[in-house]
């Protein structure tokens, strides 16, 4: 007996672009709470498929699967003044391993977005997980 297709329009997807992926973090983004995002305007938010070699490298991973992302910089609670030639605090998200993460388990790509920006700039503003988890549930959560 035959099967019908019940994957909805599923057959003729493929993974979000980069930048289709870059909207769903500017979505994601533009959905925190205000004080947050108003402490975070100094951020540069990057997405790129993969780490660096030397990221990959320097945090000892064993697949580039294994970050989803990353800040970069010193944290809010580290600067004591500005020091000249400092670059500017950086998030990247990582586009494949939060897919393949996606694709592993049961969450919306959206959530998954949302989480791992709010844990990445809670870096920058030296905050606890407990924080972080709070923040996230005060977050208008972006379900694509």
């Amino acid at each position: 007996m035959a099967q019908m297709d019940q994957t909805g329009d599923w057959r003729e997807r493929h993974a979000p672009t980069i930048s289709t992926f870059e909207s769903l973090v500017i979505e994601a983004y533009g959905n925190l709470p205000e004080e947050f995002r108003a402490l975070a305007n100094d951020l540069s938010i990057e997405v790129t498929d993969f780490p660096t070699d030397e990221v990959f490298e320097d945090m000892a991973l064993e697949t580039p699967f294994d970050l989803l992302g990353l800040f970069e910089g010193r944290g809010i609670g580290e600067r004591f003044s500005m020091e000249t030639g400092q670059l500017p605090n950086r998030i990247t998200l990582y586009r494949r391993p939060i897919i393949d993460y996606w694709a592993e388990n049961d969450e919306t790509l959206g959530d998954i977005i949302t989480h791992v920006l709010i844990h990445e700039i809670g870096h920058h503003f030296g905050l606890s997980d407990e924080d972080m988890e709070r923040i996230e549930a005060s977050a208008d959560h972006v379900s694509p």
